[in-house]
């Protein structure tokens, strides 16, 4: 019997913005337990869930100051145990976001280190350096922060003057682990077996390819800076080393120590596939995002390309594909695909640019019946099963992503797919929050948003939500039929261009990306389609699976 996460399909909960229990305006534990019945209806296996932990929230959660407590802001370590135990009683699995290539700067070791001299143990924990010139007043390389800026901040001495330099790929709040240390080793892998020992199945590893760096701090120079969406990350100072490697097999050892597969995902922002695949040997991690297909544009040359090499790569390492399409740091594929220019790249460029919103929702449905068609797991980001577009016109006073602090990051914000979800009603803040709850939600919702409730959706079975729930079930019916871990993928030939189509055991997958409508094979019936499909004929932008009449 093939393992639960190979061709698992697991739903992205960002828990702040998925369903407000205590009406403050935030999402909540008590909120995610109400609405356990709706994900169990969806028909997903798991729930991974965006950080949970104690933290000044500077960047959203992904600042921990301490790893074994649930912030306030969210609940308590009771609630987490009964979100646990009624997650498996739905039949969810559960999985963790971890934060292991740095803290908050408010976690306790960090604050150890700022009052300890340099060279003393608590430094040891982190990447403390000198400044280089005369004075020592400019940073020791020439590394950029993910957010804008050096990745860099000087400390103050007891004495008032200034002192060494800490590294942070991110916010200056965040400061990086020194990952060559034992004692981080040793923490996170007890931290591991605190969530592991309450039942969780598995973590998300952020920043999964970003832990060790190179000792002798080279500069970046003319070489690519290596921020999270860019490729070449081969042979980096601080970005996809082989050193990192070796920490997570001893990461394996703890997981296969517990009964019943627990898991662990990466998020690894790397070269190519094949770079992805070192992280997935039997000895390392079970599975990793592929961000290649994420970023492709709605080409059927470009997706075919990327779904073979992932498929060859991954092969030889027995390891499966995760497919996605969207998540929390992205902007939302119904956007992207509702431009002409519809890769993650050009995305980011044409940030608040016009979109045709229907040719997104459409192009959306095709896609993600495409993906779990694939060989593999797929994730759900909370909201796109509602065809839910970024919101791209939010106020700057509102903002409250960290990425936009200075002014040489030039990417948009990503508080646009982060805006709380709409559940029912007719204006804001749409049964997000309990009923009477006076606190607005922390991002305002579009009051367009009204026709994509769940709620609204739920009685429409044309609607998003519906083909959503009808093809996750169809694809857990038909696992042992054609569409398992076992059966490999076969292209079909194709008379029409910018047409996929191709076999997995019994079910035909076709995706029709061209320019008109194309006839589907005789002998066949179509299981499902993500546009109604009029004879034989299936649309452009649809996408269907067939199976023999």
């Amino acid at each position: 019997m093939s393992s639960w996460w190979r061709e698992a399909v697991i739903y992205q909960v960002y828990i702040r913005s998925f369903a407000d229990g205590n009406g403050d305006g935030v999402g909540d534990v008590a909120g995610l337990r109400s609405r356990l019945p709706y994900l169990a209806a969806l028909g997903v296996d798991a729930l991974w869930l965006n950080p949970w932990y104690a933290s000044p929230q500077v960047d959203a959660g992904y600042d921990v100051s301490d790893y074994r407590r649930l912030d306030p802001l969210f609940g308590d370590l009771d609630d987490a145990k009964a979100l646990i135990q009624e997650a498996h009683e739905h039949g969810l699995r559960l999985i963790l976001d971890i934060v292991p290539n740095h803290t908050s700067d408010q976690h306790a070791w960090f604050q150890q280190a700022l009052a300890s001299a340099p060279g003393s143990e608590a430094r040891a924990r982190y990447h403390f350096r000198p400044g280089r010139g005369a004075d020592g007043s400019e940073p020791p390389t020439d590394w950029p922060s993910i957010f804008g800026g050096p990745a860099w901040t000087r400390t103050v001495n007891a004495d008032g003057k200034p002192g060494d330099w800490y590294l942070h790929l991110f916010a200056p709040e965040q400061p990086d682990l020194n990952w060559t240390n034992p004692q981080v080793r040793r923490e996170f892998e007890d931290i591991l077996r605190f969530w592991l020992d309450l039942g969780v199945d598995g973590f998300r590893i952020d920043v999964a390819h970003g832990l060790t760096k190179d000792p002798a701090f080279p500069d970046l120079a003319s070489r690519e800076a290596g921020g999270m969406l860019d490729a070449a990350t081969e042979d980096h100072p601080y970005f996809d080393r082989d050193e990192t490697l070796a920490i997570y097999e001893d990461w394996r050892r703890v997981a296969d120590s517990y009964e019943g597969e627990r898991v662990f995902v990466a998020e690894a922002w790397v070269a190519d596939a094949s770079r992805v695949a070192r992280y997935l040997t039997p000895t390392r991690l079970h599975t990793a995002f592929n961000f290649g297909l994420l970023s492709c544009p709605w080409d059927a040359t470009a997706l075919r390309t990327e779904i073979d090499a992932t498929l060859d790569v991954l092969a030889a390492v027995g390891a499966p594909p995760t497919w996605v399409l969207s998540n929390h740091d992205v902007i939302r594929h119904a956007t992207r695909y509702g431009r002409a220019h519809t890769s993650l790249a050009n995305a980011r460029r044409l940030y608040g640019t016009p979109v045709d919103h229907a040719l997104g929702e459409r192009r959306a449905r095709a896609a993600v019946q495409l993906i779990n068609a694939l060989p593999g797991g797929t994730y759900v980001y909370q909201g796109e099963e509602l065809g839910l577009p970024e919101v791209e016109d939010l106020p700057p006073s509102v903002w409250q992503d960290p990425n936009r602090r200075y002014k040489d990051h030039d990417g948009p914000v990503r508080d646009g797919c982060r805006v709380p979800l709409p559940w029912s009603g007719d204006a804001p803040p749409f049964g997000f929050s309990p009923e009477g709850a006076t606190a607005p939600p922390w991002l305002p919702q579009p009051a367009e948003w009204k026709e994509r409730t769940a709620a609204t959706q739920e009685q429409d079975a044309d609607s998003t939500l519906s083909h959503y729930r009808t093809l996750l079930r169809i694809r857990r019916e038909w696992l042992g039929r054609g569409l398992g871990d076992g059966a490999a993928l076969e292209w079909l030939p194709q008379a029409a261009e910018d047409v996929l189509a191709f076999r997995r055991g019994e079910v035909l997958c076709y995706a029709n990306l061209s320019a008109a409508a194309v006839q589907l094979p005789a002998g066949y019936r179509v299981l499902i389609a993500s546009e109604p499909v009029a004879g034989a004929a299936l649309p452009v932008d649809a996408a269907a699976w067939l199976v023999a009449e």
